[in-house]
């Protein structure tokens, strides 16, 4: 499959990935990149829309406490990923 969007990555972004390389979970993290690369719509897996500080961003679940949150520019067909960690820190 081709990859029709960018994924560009906050440098917090870039700090998160080593955290999750160390967690154990960049197979699920990299899955999650893949599918946003192709529709950061899908669904499944569920999506949810954030409010408050980062709204108009959005979130994917890595495990029980660790999200993926990215923002979609639709125009320049780029996604941007916020975080990849916690946001309860």
């Amino acid at each position: 499959m081709v990859a029709k969007w960018k994924v560009v990555y906050t440098k917090q972004a870039q700090k998160d990935a080593k955290k999750i390389v160390a967690a154990g979970f960049k197979e699920k993290v990299s899955k999650l990149l893949r599918l946003l690369e192709i529709n950061p719509f899908q669904n499944p897996p569920v999506y949810e829309k954030l409010m408050g500080d980062l709204n108009g961003a959005y979130s994917r679940r890595i495990n029980i406490q660790h999200r993926l949150v990215y923002q979609v520019h639709s125009q320049e067909k780029t996604i941007k990923v916020i975080r990849m960690w916690t946001h309860y820190e």
